[in-house]
């Protein structure tokens, strides 16, 4: 089946407040499809547009527990009429239930295969996905989508309207989508990422891009206050008023680390960016439902989904 992978339209750029002199503006990445949003669908465009029915007859990827790119995958391949493979990071779990987020990759037809940490470690390289890329010919994504043709799907979140703003804000995982706005950058611009994983090789490899292009970059870990896939209560009930207060809803894993970091620096005035700040909403909302259910098994606070 043919897939239209043109951006179903231009991700809406919203106004949310002014806080110390400083406006802040949401571009609503997370708008631009139900299923496959915000920065997966920008890095799964070129990978999969002209994809190549004659050479694979399938896709693969790589992706944790509650991954957006594994759901994202599932469903492209599901509209595309493709087989799909999800090799997933931790064998222990293919003994338990599964989650929301693998639930729906099942929903969409998606083969789940259940990884030691070890082999997952490994990636690419991993005997097991070796074996079954071959044997049912698929064509391997990298974890979180980030390749070349991904970082250039991602260099069209940043369009000429947005020379207004001085400022542009974006979460950083595996570090493709980042890279994308980067390349975009207008000459007057700074970019800000932040960081949700504490990751090395990320952060060097932003540094070093940066450099090359000659652009402004700061890199904020958001990790210090809450590690990866976790918040503290005060940044779930920052999500839960910003979202009451806007209707925007804010996903667990970055965007809400993302805006939480943004809000409390301009308010404690240390603030380092400029003052029309573009915020980059990138998706991953059907995280939320994982996240919740892992909350109340620990009798913790859950975000409150809002209905428009």
């Amino acid at each position: 089946m043919h897939m239209n992978w043109d951006t179903p339209t231009l991700a809406v750029n919203e106004w949310v407040t002014q806080i110390n002199g400083i406006s802040l503006t949401m571009k609503r990445e997370d708008l631009l499809h139900p299923h496959i949003s915000g920065n997966k669908w920008r890095k799964l465009k070129y990978n999969l547009r002209d994809f190549d029915r004659h050479r694979y007859a399938g896709i693969a990827t790589f992706g944790g527990a509650y991954s957006n790119h594994l759901v994202a995958t599932a469903r492209a391949g599901k509209l595309m009429q493709l087989p799909t493979w999800g090799f997933v990071r931790g064998d222990e779990l293919a003994h338990q239930p599964l989650n929301p987020t693998l639930a729906y990759c099942v929903q969409q037809g998606m083969q789940l295969v259940f990884l030691s940490r070890s082999a997952y470690a490994q990636k690419e390289a991993s005997p097991q996905v070796q074996t079954i890329c071959a044997k049912y010919t698929l064509f391997l994504l990298p974890e979180g989508g980030t390749n070349p043709l991904a970082v250039k799907g991602c260099e069209e979140i940043i369009t000429a309207a947005d020379a207004a703003f001085d400022t542009v804000c974006c979460a950083v995982g595996t570090g493709g989508t980042f890279m994308g706005i980067l390349n975009s950058l207008h000459p007057h611009q700074q970019a800000m990422g932040f960081v949700t994983v504490n990751d090395a090789t990320v952060t060097h490899a932003l540094t070093r891009h940066a450099q090359e292009r000659q652009c402004e970059l700061a890199l904020i870990p958001t990790y210090a206050t809450s590690r990866y896939g976790t918040l503290t209560n005060e940044e779930v009930a920052f999500i839960n008023d910003f979202t009451q207060k806007t209707k925007i809803p804010l996903d667990p894993i970055y965007t809400g680390k993302m805006l939480f970091g943004i809000f409390a620096s301009i308010e404690r005035h240390q603030w380092t960016g400029g003052k029309k700040v573009l915020m980059i909403h990138t998706g991953g909302l059907q995280g939320i439902a994982g996240f919740n259910a892992r909350q109340q098994a620990k009798g913790k606070p859950v975000i409150v989904t809002f209905s428009p």
